[in-house]
């Protein structure tokens, strides 16, 4: 845990250089930030850092329990995601049965999700709920010059990583599955082709901190990102022609706000629908040698996959580094940032044994359910074909 006077350093340092930092450099601070800081004048400043996003507060998780007519997901009550861009009009679109759809994706780079990645689990009950339809990328392309992955090999992948999400409960009769290599193009290309001629230079390279060092991949990669947003992309493959401007909504981690904030800025410009947010924390790594303190494939240490066997799970989480103190006599004394767990009413090893059963628990169904995911499964939901009647 971070003391008061490194907290004010970081806050000076967002408020006071906030041109100068790039967004994707600084998202760890601003979680630890999220769980540390409370009051109204830090909130005002980090909405500065977020440029417009606004918290999801108490009377938004109340409005979607008014809404759906059940409690909010575990992940909306406890704050994981935290933050949002129009939300409060997704729910105006719910409140009056007018259709929107989701919008999410995830990098093939291992063989199975992680814990990180498996905030699907949030997107299959927003869509049970909302009745929404939604699409999920496969992003290709980022994980080719990011991981440096062989083509063939990312396209094997995310056929892996497509049954975890079939398993996750998708119905695919309205949800579509793709990969970016097979459906750049047509009027895809073309709303790429018009959100790249709004993106300057001197814009994409303020926002990613890029460099002369980097490949013209990463420069392209926003614009391929954004499309998805605009339904216009899927012209009669999933969305009739009339309905060519359905409001999307995009769950996703806080590192990807600067994507869609430039999708956001260029969406006007193009008489598009701005795309709403929810944003979520990281997850943060088992292990301080976690990438950035976040769980990621590119450490398989710091994250719990879907495929880990129950000694796998038990052994990462006994060797997670924790928030406990150095000692029984401290924690029992001083307590940590949980409710039992702070109050010395729990140890450090109480803690762990109690997520070692519920982890193992929910992979072990997930198991059950991929299982029964078919090669003719995943081929369903890659098959592009109506969404909206």
């Amino acid at each position: 845990m971070i003391d008061k006077t490194e907290i004010e350093r970081i806050k000076q340092v967002i408020v006071e250089k906030l041109s100068s930092i790039h967004t994707l450099k600084c998202v760890q601070k601003i979680n630890q930030l999220v769980d540390e800081i409370a009051g109204q004048e830090e909130r005002e400043r980090l909405n500065h850092y977020h440029r417009r996003s606004k918290w999801i507060d108490e009377s938004l998780i109340d409005r979607v329990e008014r809404l759906t007519s059940r409690r909010a997901h575990v992940f909306l009550r406890r704050g994981f995601f935290y933050a949002h861009r129009d939300l409060d009009k997704i729910l105006d679109c719910y409140e009056s049965g007018k259709k929107f759809y989701l919008y999410t994706g995830r990098g093939p780079s291992s063989e199975s999700l992680h814990f990180r990645a498996f905030d699907s689990f949030l997107v299959h009950q927003v869509k049970k709920l909302s009745r929404s339809h939604s699409l999920y990328r496969l992003r290709m392309m980022k994980k080719k010059y990011g991981r440096r992955l062989e083509k063939e090999e990312t396209k094997r992948l995310g056929r892996e990583n497509v049954k975890d999400i079939i398993a996750c409960g998708f119905d695919a009769s309205n949800t579509f599955i793709f990969s970016s290599y097979a459906t750049v193009g047509g009027k895809f290309y073309e709303n790429v082709v018009e959100i790249a001629d709004c993106i300057t230079v001197n814009k994409a390279n303020s926002t990613f901190g890029f460099t002369g060092e980097v490949s013209t991949a990463k420069m392209i990669f926003p614009s391929v990102q954004a499309a998805p947003s605009f339904s216009s992309s899927f012209p009669h493959k999933l969305f009739p022609d009339e309905k060519k401007n359905i409001p999307c909504l995009i769950p996703c981690a806080i590192d990807h706000d600067p994507y869609f904030r430039l999708t956001r800025d260029v969406a006007p410009r193009l008489d598009f629908i701005k795309p709403a947010l929810i944003e979520s924390k990281f997850f943060p790594a088992l292990r301080a040698s976690g990438n950035n303190g976040k769980m990621s494939a590119s450490d398989a240490n710091s994250a719990i996959y879907i495929n880990d066997s129950a000694a796998d799970i038990k052994k990462k989480i006994n060797s997670a580094v924790t928030g406990g103190r150095d000692n029984l006599e401290d924690q029992k004394k001083y307590g940590a940032n949980l409710k039992e767990y702070g109050e010395g009413r729990m140890t450090t090893g109480d803690v762990k044994k109690r997520l070692v059963q519920v982890v193992t628990e929910i992979v072990e169904r997930h198991r059950m359910a991929r299982a029964a995911v078919t090669d003719e499964m995943v081929d369903a939901f890659m098959t592009p074909r109506p969404l909206f009647e």
